[in-house]
This record gives C-alpha cells, structure tokens and sequence, in this order.
C-alpha cells in the first residue's frame, strides 16, 4: 500500500502568535512495499511529517492517503500504523513477551493466537529466546527489536521509525539497520524511516526524501541522488568527505574552476557560476593542472590531497599507489584531472544545478 501526501503543511503558533512553517506545501508518493527515509538537518520537518503520518499531529492544510483511503482526519489508532520511538518507550516491569503482547489485549483475538503471533514476531525480530527477560536485562539493540516486534504484531498497514537507532552505540547501529533493512523486506511492509545521518539513510533506503526548512528538495533512490542531486543543498548535505565548492567560470565553452584551472567543455554559457566536485571525482593524471599540495594523508588504499583554488579549501581522494613515496604532512606538486561526468554546474543566486 502506498502513502500519498498531497499538499502536506504544518504551521506551529507559540503563546505570542508568531508562526512557524515546520512542512511546507509536501508532496509525495511513498511506494508500496519500499523503504523510505526522511532525511535532513534538525529543523527540517522530518519527525513532524512523521507524526501527520502516523495521526499524532494535525496538519495545517494537505491531505493524507493510505492507498485510496483518505486517512487525514482519521485517529491514530485507526490508521493501522507501528510507530517505533527513538527511546524505545517499552514498559521496563513487564516482560518482553508482556510488552510485545501490550497492543493485542484490547483487540478480538484469542489468548493462544496472542502468544503465537507475540513468538512469531519475536523470532522475526531475533530475540524469540528473550521473551521471560525484562528490558533491564537487554542489550540497547535487543531493546530496539522489542520495539519493533511491538509496532509489528498487530501487522499494521505502514511501519514508521523516528530515529531508531540514535541511542546505539557505531557497532550496534549498523547491526541493527541492518536488520531493519532484513525485517522490512521479509514483512513486505511500507516503511518510513527518519533519521538526520545521511549514511545511515543511503544504507538502508529504498529510496530518499531530503527536507530543508519543511520544503521538499529531492526524491530519489540514494545512489541517484548522491551522483545527480538537484540543487546545491542536497549536494552538500550527501557526502563523507562533503562534496568540494567553490566558484567557477565558463569562457568561450570552457569551464574555469577557481577562474584558473581548465577542466574542459561545457554548454552553458559564458558567465560565473558555482561549482561542484567530490573528492573521489579526482585523479592523479599527467596531462591534468597542477597544485600544489597543503596538506596530504594516507588512509588505506586511499589518499586525501588538500590544496588551495583562490581562497577555496579543496580536498581530492587518489589512489595512494600514485603518491605512495610521499610521507603524510608533505606539501608536494601533483598533477590531477577531474572525471567531467561527475561535475555539477550551480546557478549561484538559487543552487539550483545546471
């Protein structure tokens, strides 16, 4: 089942009436079945979509659909929804099994079938075994799959996640999306995942969604939107070392990075512009511009050169066979070239790419 939002706004007043637009005018399809991450910086809107999803908050204008059904005044505990909080809210003096069972007891269903598909969803999850175990007796990832078989066991129409693995710990963050990632595609279900770590949203996503100040500003699967983001906030916002920019010219058809160093045609016209590349988009190549070095470090098969373009800061990742006999610190001359079907043109009044 797919999750329509159409218009989606959300306007917050305080005590003195001043109004604050958390979702701006949102439209999407989250597709059935898919596993969709809401991403962006604090502030952006994000956990409050979710809870206009999931029928916690109200919204201001828009509409919501659950395949063809309009959901949008609908109570929360009629729109067949699992929310998952990021503290986990479980019941620290009942058991696991009591936990998991927790939203079965005010529904129609036998005792025995309860019990099985509390075992059911356990097992799913990993921890059939830690049904008689408290909360207080778990690690914090078990705690997270106790959340989940809980949000799972009344096999609701949509899974939603706010932020689920923020309390984890490097290692059991990536166990646990992992798993995630497993029970989404085994259940089948249509998943909303929120989350402000852009790595954590291209590993487990279907598919992306970035939000700025409430306002929309890409929808794609993650690669895609890593190698072609839309404007300049998205292609600043992906990226572990961030994407390189800084302002260039194009003249008679050349593109001029840093107004200095020729990196070849281009179709725009002749004027300024600002420019993109990341890191990894630069090569060690004897035909290319030189710079010289501030800065240079090995890491693994890879190294990070830092050099100067005007007053931009640039960083490219070689290969370290090619710099292999200069030490980390050095300040040496090398020769790159940039691949020209990873760079991206800005228009530098409003981001939006070229």
């Amino acid at each position: 089942m797919d999750i329509r939002l159409e218009g989606l706004t959300k306007v917050f007043t305080d005590k003195k009436g001043i109004e604050t637009i958390a979702v701006n005018d949102l439209t999407i399809t989250i597709p059935s079945g898919k596993l969709v991450g809401l991403l962006g910086p604090s502030g952006c809107g994000k956990s409050t979509t979710l809870y206009m999803i999931a029928g916690l908050l109200k919204p201001s204008a828009g509409k919501i659909y659950f395949g063809d059904d309009d959901v949008t005044r609908l109570a929360a505990e009629k729109r067949g929804i699992g929310l998952v909080f990021q503290n986990y809210a479980l019941y620290p003096h009942m058991t696991v099994r009591q936990n998991i069972l927790f939203p079965l007891e005010n529904i129609d269903i036998s005792r025995k079938e309860a019990l099985e598909l509390v075992q059911e969803m356990a097992n799913l999850v990993g921890i059939g075994e830690l049904l008689d175990r408290k909360p207080s007796q778990l690690s914090g990832g078990q705690q997270q799959r106790v959340a989940i078989a809980r949000a799972l066991v009344k096999k609701p129409r949509v899974l939603l996640l706010d932020e689920p693995l923020s309390n984890l710990d490097a290692r059991l963050r990536l166990q646990t999306r992992e798993e995630i990632k497993r029970i989404q595609r085994e259940t089948g279900i249509t998943t909303i995942f929120v989350t402000h770590d852009q790595e954590e949203a291209m590993s487990i996503s279907d598919e992306m969604v970035v939000l700025d100040f409430g306002v929309k500003q890409q929808m794609a699967a993650p690669q895609k939107m890593y190698l072609e983001p839309e404007n300049l906030f998205v292609a600043k916002f992906l990226g572990n070392p961030p994407i390189n920019i800084l302002p260039c010219k194009v003249l008679e058809g050349k593109l001029l990075m840093g107004g200095q160093y020729e990196l070849g045609n281009v179709k725009q016209k002749d004027g300024s512009y600002t420019f993109g590349v990341r890191p990894e988009d630069f090569r060690v190549d004897d035909k290319g511009f030189e710079v010289e070095t501030d800065d240079i470090e090995h890491i693994g098969r890879d190294t990070l050169i830092y050099f100067s373009v005007g007053e931009s800061k640039v960083r490219a990742i070689v290969d370290s066979e090619s710099l292999e006999q200069v030490a980390d610190g050095s300040r040496v001359k090398v020769k790159l070239s940039v691949n020209p079907k990873r760079v991206h043109i800005f228009e530098t009044n409003t981001g939006h790419i070229l």
